[in-house]
């Protein structure tokens, strides 16, 4: 990180905007460290396991286009602390009035949703402070906020057997209290911020036809890195006989990987250009898939082909969101809910195919194929369209690379 980066920006707001996306992303994904013990505690099947840690994923994605129309028109701080006040009291009603069915943990599964949504809180508050030349390296550092999926990962699991799994759930409002804390008194809009629009502008973003090539791309990446953190606790267990704690430490070492590479990600396509750093980067994650939907006998095989391809979509979701502001660079708030919408729609897909794979077939393999598949139609896309990009909009950002 250079000194122009640190000068150009608001260091307490990238900070706050960091630890925001963190604890609300260990929030988000809770249910899937949690999936062993809930479905040994409900007597759940794949399917079911597979949809219980899906359905926050799928609602993060659409509270993700709500609160990125919130954001524009309210400013990000106003719409973060509100989001986590109602996260808070969530989790603190489920707790004190206690699940004991499945469709009570679909419905906590909503709640865990606006969580998720944080990253459409995270994002526009930390672009709106850094210039084209940065948004890479910036965008990077907030969005490695999604490493707060390793902390449920590592933790959640062994909390669940010391102190039951309902109890890890309101044990979750205490350091989303913290951080709420921390961003009240740290974070601060930027003046840069665009002026509301009508609701009606916002539809018109849908009318360009670069805004579904950044949706469907982020599909991939974040889809992948989701799907996979929220559903690996319950494949490790399933697939390896793992016990639910070494499931939760190898998922976390996996999403590790994932988180910390983002804003890597960011930085290598702030130097190369978006466009080429996704195009390696799509090659490895559908290598590493489809291998993976091969079979790998024991989890010591398995597991590097894992890091390989969490290390592929961390840096992808880095690199899409060096390329959004570029393109769309006032219509930030509402990209930004789209783009995250349609990476929750990706992670949904991929935990509950994973999961009515496992049902129907009684193997996860194909799940894992048609993800690899997906990753290889993005690879062949990005490179399509990528012409037209560096002969049209990127001219625009001389200081940027596409």
């Amino acid at each position: 990180m250079h000194k122009g980066f640190l000068k150009a920006g608001h260091l307490p707001t990238l900070f706050a905007a960091f630890l925001y996306f963190d604890l609300s992303f260990m929030t988000w994904v809770l249910l899937g460290p949690l999936g062993v013990a809930i479905a040994k505690d409900l007597h759940l099947n794949a399917g079911q396991k597979g949809l219980m840690v899906a359905v926050p994923v799928l609602a993060g994605a659409a509270l993700r286009v709500v609160l990125g129309v919130l954001v524009d028109r309210y400013k990000p701080k106003r719409v973060g602390i509100g989001a986590q006040i109602v996260v808070i009291a969530g989790l603190l009603t489920a707790w004190t009035i206690g699940i004991d069915s499945y469709g009570g943990t679909l419905l906590l599964g909503v709640v865990l949703g606006l969580a998720g949504a944080s990253f459409a809180v995270a994002l526009p508050l930390a672009s709106a402070w850094y210039p084209a030349e940065h948004q890479g390296t910036a965008l990077g550092l907030a969005g490695a906020g999604n490493s707060g999926t390793v902390l449920a990962a590592l933790f959640a699991p062994g909390l669940a057997i010391a102190l039951g799994w309902q109890n890890v759930v309101g044990l979750a409002a205490l350091p989303l209290s913290v951080t709420l804390a921390v961003f009240c008194l740290l974070a601060k809009d930027s003046p840069n911020l665009s002026a509301p629009k009508r609701f009606a502008d916002y539809l018109a973003v849908l009318r360009i036809g670069d805004a579904w090539w950044f949706m469907f791309f982020y599909s991939v990446t974040f889809g992948g890195f989701v799907g996979l953190a929220s559903s690996l606790t319950i494949y490790f267990n399933d697939q390896y006989g793992l016990p639910a704690t070494t499931a939760g430490y190898c998922t976390a070492a996996a999403v590790f990987v994932g988180s910390l590479v983002r804003p890597i990600g960011g930085a290598v396509a702030d130097r190369v250009g978006g466009v080429r750093a996704l195009t390696v980067l799509y090659t490895l994650a559908a290598a590493a898939f489809a291998t993976i939907a091969s079979g790998l006998s024991t989890i010591v095989l398995a597991m590097p082909v894992f890091l390989l391809g969490m290390l592929a979509l961390g840096m992808g979701n880095g690199s899409v969101f060096q390329l959004v502001p570029q393109r769309f660079p006032r219509q930030m708030g509402v990209m930004t809910g789209l783009v995250g919408m349609s990476g929750g729609v990706g992670g949904f897909y991929l935990a509950s195919s994973l999961g009515y794979s496992k049902q129907l077939t009684g193997s996860y393999g194909p799940g894992f194929l048609v993800f690899a598949l997906l990753a290889a139609t993005a690879l062949v896309c990005i490179s399509t369209v990528s012409r037209q990009w560096r002969t049209t909009w990127s001219d625009a950002f001389g200081a940027a690379r596409v």
